[in-house]
């Protein structure tokens, strides 16, 4: 069996695993990326890219249907370079370019793994950020925390030194909950804190950033109070972290779970045994954050991904939806009160 037998075989199985119904998507076009888009954010405009390439070797994680925007068979790095090239030409990445602060880099997996994203692609990425984006000042990289290697946090320290700014790394986790049961017995995402720590430790030393994405309520049988209490959790562990490695800011992204076709949540919304969380319970959970020494995100985008009626987002949200994207830009606890009491 080839190396890239072995990946399709771990890919199909985590799928099998998972007991996933849904289709790769191999019938997207090999230069260009799956999509991108900007977000406000503390930090200042953000372009967020997932690049096309195979599929998370992970590919369990029982309400993930993101592999399923990825292709099942490697993607040859020469397409990944054309999928760089592609965007940096794009007439509204051009038109922000000197107001992009940050890149966020994904491929639905994990950018570190060279069996998916090809290392001479992320050298690439790196020279065209510094090139056609001359004021970003930050690089996020999302990634399983295995893939992190010693020798490419040494090399990304030394590309982003070349940089035209001061610019910083951040690594970006997927933890999807606290409870260490639910996060590794019910929806098989195969992470252990040890790891998590041992990944803080070795970015201490080059105050590399962390951000970590949580998933709030993410499976059925969690009511939205146990969702509520899972955030605050993560939020005192991840605060307490902050302390021990203080080089390492710490942002926690918060995601309130959408139903993904193809997942096991599809099934059970449809039961009537699941409904996502309120965007008001994302606010209370929120609110936890208040004073610790960590920065928090709330993820508002169902990635186009929610089975009809599957989202987060209900009608009447709005004023609730924009007070957390104003949160999101400022940081601001007293946005979310004010929005709590009306």
């Amino acid at each position: 069996m080839t190396d890239s037998d072995k990946v399709l075989k771990q890919i199909l199985d985590g799928t099998a695993a998972a007991k996933k119904l849904y289709h790769f998507n191999d019938e997207h076009d090999p230069d260009l990326p799956t999509r991108y888009w900007f977000q406000n954010s503390q930090e200042g405009m953000v372009l967020f890219v997932v690049f096309y390439t195979q599929a998370c070797r992970w590919s369990r994680c029982i309400s993930c249907s993101l592999p399923s925007t990825c292709a099942s068979q490697p993607v040859h790095y020469k397409h990944q370079i054309n999928q760089v090239y592609w965007l940096m030409k794009q007439p509204d990445v051009k038109e922000r370019a000197d107001r992009i602060r940050k890149v966020i880099i994904s491929n639905n997996g994990s950018v570190l793994d060279e069996a998916t994203f090809s290392s001479n692609v992320l050298m690439y990425l790196t020279l065209h950020i510094n090139r056609y984006l001359p004021h970003v000042n930050r690089l996020s990289i999302e990634t399983r925390p295995e893939y992190v290697d010693p020798c490419e946090l040494e090399f990304l320290a030394r590309a982003l030194r070349e940089w035209e700014n001061d610019a910083q790394l951040e690594i970006a986790v997927g933890v999807e909950v606290f409870d260490d049961r639910i996060r590794n017995d019910v929806l098989l995402k195969g992470l252990q804190m040890p790891v998590l720590e041992r990944l803080v430790e070795r970015m201490n030393p080059y105050a590399y950033r962390l951000k970590c994405y949580m998933m709030q309520k993410p499976v059925p049988g969690m009511t939205g109070d146990e969702a509520i209490a899972d955030i605050h959790k993560a939020i005192d562990y991840l605060a307490d972290l902050a302390k021990r490695y203080d080089k390492v800011p710490i942002n926690i992204h918060v995601n309130p779970t959408y139903v993904a076709r193809g997942t096991i949540l599809e099934h059970a919304f449809a039961r009537g045994e699941y409904a996502p969380p309120t965007l008001l319970d994302t606010a209370k959970a929120v609110l936890h954050a208040e004073g610790k020494p960590i920065s928090i995100f709330v993820g508002l985008d169902d990635e186009g991904l929610a089975v009809e009626g599957g989202s987060f987002r209900r009608a009447g949200d709005e004023t609730l939806a924009e007070a957390l994207e104003t949160f999101n830009t400022r940081q601001d606890f007293n946005v979310l009160k004010e929005a709590l009491q009306k």
